[in-house]
């Protein structure tokens, strides 16, 4: 006959299951399930029902962490960059605005058409009548978003939420060559938190502000200070919905972060942009040689950047509301300062904030 031969294969040759497959299948389900356990917590909480703190095993982090955020990350970001057809850009447009509940009266160009792909629109500009700078506060919110956890640091831990801690030497790495001269002020036998403060009678203070994905995305220096050094920690890019940092102990050790550090009026300040999933390009506005979520990298390892060479003996100055950086997508901004005892913040666990409002003052 005319009819052609259909040549088959046995099926374990079609179709054969890798450990890397169930891997990623069991670790990509188990997220999905965990998110939804978070969501439901989120709901109690919003009833003003307490939840008790339930951390996450070791082998549940080390699932969660199997699943190849950081490739999913650059994937993502490339689909970002894709141009979009002006037919289809309100459509996209419209649906993440609907989504994530995006306010486009702020926006500088308001015509969805402007952006020709998803990263435009994720880095839009705001008015700037939008965010006024306040200039009573000597500290003021660095973005948009929603206030996680602040206060002193206490015992060389900070509170990522209410009830789960990291270490701050993990967190911030080891001690800054570049800083030895404000360590030298304090004996070397004491804490890695009390070699942090520069001057007698001050403390260390921390506040953590959550980025959801419709908020404005660009951060802003929260004070007058200099900035002397730049670490980059490659890492995780697990999520930092406040329901996962409530799961995961030291989840923004774990996580791809960039740290800089210098000094304000007080003594030591630090402000650290945490990467999260398709958030694996942190960008710093003056800061041409980083380059985050790389395809590889040693796990526990960082690398130090210095501002401060013969020609800038000081670092950068930057002023309080200068644009500093920006997301792809939401993260984490996590500031760690030194202020007199008698530094108030004026705010609530939990409060949203907008860049440009009081964290707190003297």
């Amino acid at each position: 006959t005319d009819r052609k031969k259909l040549h088959t294969a046995p099926v374990g040759q079609v179709f054969r299951l890798r450990p890397f497959h169930v891997l990623v299948a069991t670790g990509g389900g188990y997220a999905g399930y965990k998110k939804y356990e978070n969501y439901k917590l989120e709901q109690l909480e919003k009833r003003g029902i307490e939840v008790p703190v339930k951390l996450a095993s070791e082998w549940e982090v080390a699932l969660y962490k199997s699943v190849p955020t950081r490739l999913l990350s650059r994937a993502w970001g490339r689909l970002n960059q894709v141009e979009l057809p002006t037919w289809l850009r309100k459509p996209v447009y419209s649906l993440y605005i609907w989504t994530f509940g995006v306010n486009m009266k702020e926006a500088a160009v308001e015509d969805l058409h402007h952006y020709r792909n998803l990263s435009e629109f994720f880095r839009r500009k705001l008015k700037p009548q939008a965010r006024p700078v306040c200039c009573v506060h000597s500290v003021i919110s660095p973005s948009d978003g929603k206030i996680l956890n602040f206060g002193q640091v206490k015992n060389c831990e900070v509170e990522q939420v209410k009830g789960v801690t990291y270490s701050l030497e993990s967190f911030l790495g080891p001690r800054i060559s570049t800083e030895e001269v404000h360590f030298s002020q304090a004996p070397s036998g004491n804490s890695f938190q009390q070699q942090l403060v520069t001057k007698e009678g001050n403390e260390l203070y921390h506040c953590v502000i959550y980025l959801a994905p419709g908020d404005y995305h660009c951060f802003h220096s929260p004070t007058d200070w200099t900035v002397s050094h730049r670490r980059h920690f490659p890492g995780s890019l697990m999520s930092v919905n406040p329901g996962v940092a409530r799961w995961i102990k030291e989840l923004f050790c774990h996580n791809e972060r960039v740290v800089l550090t210098g000094d304000w009026k007080h003594g030591f300040f630090s402000l650290t942009a945490v990467g999260a999933t398709n958030v694996g390009s942190i960008r710093i506005y003056f800061d041409q040689d980083l380059h985050t979520n790389s395809p590889s990298y040693s796990k526990g390892s960082y690398n130090d950047f210095s501002f401060i060479s013969n020609n800038n003996k000081e670092g950068i100055p930057m002023r309080k509301g200068e644009h500093l950086g920006e997301f792809n997508l939401g993260s984490t901004i996590v500031l760690i300062f030194e202020a007199p005892k008698d530094f108030k913040f004026n705010l609530k666990a939990g409060q949203k904030i907008r860049f440009g409002e009081a964290l707190g003052s003297l």
